[in-house]
């Protein structure tokens, strides 16, 4: 997964800093790989590239998890959501607290409520089914950096200001959002003013993400030499792999 320290990062600031605008699928500033992307967004993650971590994932509030217990029909193929406190409801064993478990773990806990109460030796499946509850890094130029939870849509203006919003030193035409889709990392390089003159589209930020807001260190390595094409639509980036 990408992070904003990676060199494939620091590359696209450095090639950017040399260029200005280029046409589609073309080599900028001589980084070889670095391309851009003939959209105007990033494409979305899917659920597989939502649970992709280098950590087991852990269940969060409004997740909705699959659960199956072997021998019993009714008490399978249950599909139930995790409440705002992080905790579900089952039958016969009442209420379990779930956040921050991994699936398996939740498992667990559920078949030590069963065992010996009511099935002498249960076999529990806990799938994750629907995520909700991943989160965004924010970083760069704003208040409060940090990572925070997305619960239902965030845009990139709603994520901003999750983070406490701008500084003294944020430069609003230098936001970069990282992602990962498949197997290939992308950067999208946005103006956040031409969001707000209504230019173009607030784009949704989706789980794993990490918005970079214009700093100090990156207009080092930007220096002059970028320029956004008057804030008409964001450049999207593949970034090489390294």
């Amino acid at each position: 997964m990408l992070r904003h320290n990676s060199p494939g990062f620091y590359l696209l600031l450095a090639a950017l800093s040399v260029s200005g605008c280029a046409s589609t699928g073309s080599k900028i500033g001589g980084a070889p790989g670095l391309e851009v992307v003939e959209s105007n967004a990033l494409p979305v993650p899917t659920v597989a590239d939502l649970a992709a971590d280098e950590r087991p994932y852990r269940v969060g509030p409004f997740d909705v998890l699959n659960i199956d217990v072997y021998g019993s029909e009714e008490l399978s193929k249950r599909e139930i959501q995790v409440d705002a406190s992080g905790r579900i409801t089952f039958p016969l064993i009442g209420t379990i607290e779930v956040a921050g478990r991994t699936p398996g773990e939740v498992s667990e806990l559920m078949a030590d409520r069963f065992r010996g109460r009511f099935i002498r030796n249960p076999q529990i499946t806990v799938n994750l089914k629907e995520i909700f509850s991943q989160q965004v890094t924010i970083s760069g130029e704003v208040k409060k950096a940090g990572v925070y939870p997305i619960v239902g849509k965030m845009t990139l203006l709603t994520a901003i200001a999750s983070a406490e919003g701008w500084t003294e030193l944020s430069k609003k035409g230098e936001v970069v959002v990282l992602r990962t889709v498949g197997d290939r990392d992308y950067a999208a390089l946005y103006d956040v003013r031409a969001i707000e003159r209504g230019r173009y589209a607030d784009p949704e930020i989706y789980a794993n993400d990490i918005v970079i807001v214009g700093s100090s260190e990156g207009r080092k390595i930007l220096r002059d030499g970028l320029q956004l094409t008057a804030g008409l639509a964001p450049l999207i980036f593949i970034l090489p792999q390294i």
